[in-house]
């Protein structure tokens, strides 16, 4: 069994042999309390289906980390939006190697938001809270309305639901990029239509070799305000997707 030194370890030199970004030991350290706050929680609900460190460390924390590597995106002194956040996946570890930009996470389930702002406070995150709400709902409220430079989901959702709830957050200019893998190219283009209803230009597709998972990092820029109507009501995106 790995001591908390070696999974330390272990961490930054899959972050660097895999990403070729340099994390500290300070927040590879902050990562390895993530991962064991995260195995305790598991415990009594319904975290992760991945819980052996090192394929945490693959499927979460490196996966994570790769949106660093598009070269037109800042993760620094942004205001990010994680959308659909469960666990806390891709937002906290972004919070942890960037700790400048400013981090709101959001989830439905109550108990996995509880479960964020514990980590949160535990690692001495600043500027960063996770929302309990629906994204319909949220995206209403002009607090939050076009107000992130980035928003970021990892949910497991088309592309034209997530498009639909993930575009109004996002500000002129901004981004909105979806972690997908696979053949996502009928999705893509089923997506097409509510992309550029929602205020989008055409999806640029980011293909990242990771271990076996092909990541693709799909990106769709801001160039229109996202008219009022979007997203609809409650549960239409996601139940009737405009494609």
């Amino acid at each position: 069994m790995m001591s908390i030194q070696d999974k330390t370890e272990y961490l930054k030199q899959e972050v660097k042999n895999t990403l070729h970004l340099d994390l500290t030991s300070e927040q590879a350290e902050m990562m390895v309390q993530y991962y064991l706050m995260m195995i305790e929680k598991n415990k009594v609900m319904n975290l992760t289906r991945v819980t052996d460190f090192e394929e945490a460390v693959q499927k979460h924390f490196v996966d994570s980390l790769s949106i660093g590597l598009l070269q037109d995106v800042s993760l620094q002194k942004n205001r990010i939006l994680d959308l659909g956040c469960g666990a806390g996946f891709p937002g906290i570890p972004l919070k942890i190697m960037w700790p400048d930009n400013e981090l709101h996470l959001l989830d439905s389930v109550g108990k996995k938001v509880n479960f964020v702002n514990d980590v949160i406070r535990e690692l001495g995150l600043k500027n960063a809270v996770a929302m309990h709400a629906r994204a319909e709902d949220l995206a209403r409220d002009p607090s939050y309305r076009e107000k992130y430079d980035l928003v970021i989901s990892r949910a497991v959702a088309n592309m034209a639901t997530l498009s639909e709830y993930c575009m109004p957050f996002v500000k002129m200019k901004g981004h909105f990029i979806a972690y997908k893998s696979g053949d996502i190219t009928e999705e893509i283009k089923q997506a097409e239509k509510i992309i550029h209803l929602t205020g989008g230009t055409n999806p640029e597709l980011n293909t990242i070799e990771l271990y076996d998972m092909g990541r693709i990092l799909v990106q769709v820029e801001k160039s229109v305000k996202t008219p009022s109507k979007f997203p609809r009501k409650a549960g239409m995106p996601s139940r009737m997707p405009i494609i």
